[in-house]
């Protein structure tokens, strides 16, 4: 049974502080005026909930009618879009709950999405119901888009962009190939406009291989420290290779060991800083996959920092006044990433590829500072595809951006060819909002055509 959407009268990103004592708002049809909310699940399968939560754009000169609608999917997998892009990243409000200046709100309505099944305040009722693979995640959110789109058809028409970050690229490129199916045949009704994959998990081997030489030549790595790697990076490649993904998967955590005993703790979100000493997030939970657990914590725990769990689970939770009782933020992250394990290595280029054939607008951008997901290895996968346009984007040469248009410091490069964009973002890490929130904007706003 579906929960009604809620929606909370906010007139400007500061309001929400004087909200938050508030329980759900009224329900209404049609939001008309913008700074509105609206937040819901959505029952995609069965024992399996969905929660999403719409931000209406907040532009001054125009009106969210006119401004694209940008759906944000976050990584992990088990990292919470409502959560952390939201409030750490591109929403109204930072994690203090004080208004940000690059919210992507200003120039698109913003719709996070807590997928998959268990992730931040989505949750399943049973364990056989959380999504195994990248096919499940896609079955389930076109269940969830139909209903949004039918429920709110004020979007229909509106332009529709995926934005994605790590594992929440290689979700959005499936989902993107789903959602252009089901337009075609009709039974999703938007004006589907393009996905954003951001430092995504596309080709899992081209970022393995790529991290001995990108530390090599930042001088995180030496040589002895370079064979190590390389060594280890050749058996993961193998067990792709063989499909033995499974395998492929223990064996990129064996990975990541070696380079944090070889670099003293390079931090695989921004290779300027180091891991944070604080001890592996807890869990009441018992795992038997000893090496998965090490594997989820390190990831999913800069998604979960203490503040934010705490506002999740405080305030937010009890403005939202929807979260059954029994369900916290983030509670069944970690499952989330334990069931996906087989399907973790799995590359999804040819899915890349299908896209780009049937003219679906792909931009790919990354983080300079980033390592999990390095530039060398999207570089390294964008090399394999099959599209036929692939040597005249190769032979373009890219064109310098800047944040502030007064000053000569270049914030990015840019190479796009019929439908297919490249953004090199520097100076960011892993969470490119987060590190150059001005060029974020300004990329979103060039892919979207509003610049």
């Amino acid at each position: 049974m579906e929960l009604a959407a809620r929606i909370s009268p906010l007139l400007a990103p500061l309001l929400l502080l004087l909200f938050l004592d508030l329980s759900t708002g009224a329900i209404i049809d049609r939001p008309t005026e913008e700074g509105k909310e609206v937040w819901d699940y959505v029952t995609v399968r069965k024992d399996a909930h969905m929660f999403w939560w719409l931000y209406y754009a907040t532009n001054p000169c125009k009106n969210f009618s006119a401004l694209p609608l940008v759906m944000w999917l976050q990584g992990g997998p088990g990292g919470s879009s409502t959560g952390f892009g939201n409030f750490e990243e591109i929403g109204p409000l930072d994690s203090d709950l004080r208004p940000r200046r690059t919210t992507w709100l200003q120039s698109a309505s913003l719709l996070f999405v807590d997928n998959p099944v268990g992730t931040g305040f989505s949750y399943v009722e049973k364990d056989n119901a959380y999504a195994k693979d990248l096919a499940m995640v896609a079955s389930d959110m076109m269940v969830l888009l139909t209903t949004f789109f039918s429920c709110h058809k004020e979007f229909q028409t509106i332009p529709f962009y995926i934005f994605s970050e790590s594992y929440g690229g290689k979700m959005a490129a499936g989902i993107a190939l789903e959602l252009h199916k089901a337009i075609q045949q009709g039974t999703i009704k938007c004006n589907f406009a393009g996905v954003a994959l951001g430092d995504s998990w596309i080709s899992p081997v081209d970022s393995v291989l790529s991290w001995g030489p990108y530390l090599y030549s930042m001088s995180l790595l030496d040589d002895q420290g370079l064979t190590e790697v390389s060594q280890v990076a050749e058996q993961v490649l193998d067990a792709v290779n063989k499909g033995l993904y499974t395998t492929a998967t223990q064996l990129w955590g064996k990975a990541e060991m070696i380079i944090e005993q070889n670099t003293d703790g390079v931090n695989f979100y921004n290779i300027l800083t180091k891991i944070s000493p604080k001890s592996a997030m807890k869990s009441s939970l018992e795992f038997t996959q000893s090496h998965l657990v090490h594997l989820s914590q390190r990831h999913l725990r800069h998604l979960h920092q203490d503040s934010l769990n705490q506002l999740m689970n405080g305030p937010i939770r009890k403005k939202l006044g929807i979260i059954p009782e029994d369900c916290s933020w983030g509670g069944q992250a970690n499952n989330v990433f334990l069931n996906m394990e087989e399907d973790f290595m799995k590359p999804v280029v040819s899915i890349v590829d299908e896209l780009l054939d049937a003219g679906v607008n792909v931009t790919v951008y990354n983080g300079q500072l980033d390592l999990i997901v390095d530039t060398m290895g999207q570089e390294a996968w964008v090399r394999k595809l099959k599209w036929t346009e692939l040597p005249k984007f190769n032979q373009l040469k890219w064109k310098p951006l800047y944040g502030d248009p007064e000053s000569s410091e270049t914030s990015a490069f840019v190479k796009s060819h019929k439908n297919l964009a490249f953004y090199w973002i520097l100076r960011a890490g892993h969470m490119v909002p987060s590190d150059q929130g001005d060029m974020a904007l300004k990329m979103m706003k060039l892919v979207t055509a509003q610049e």
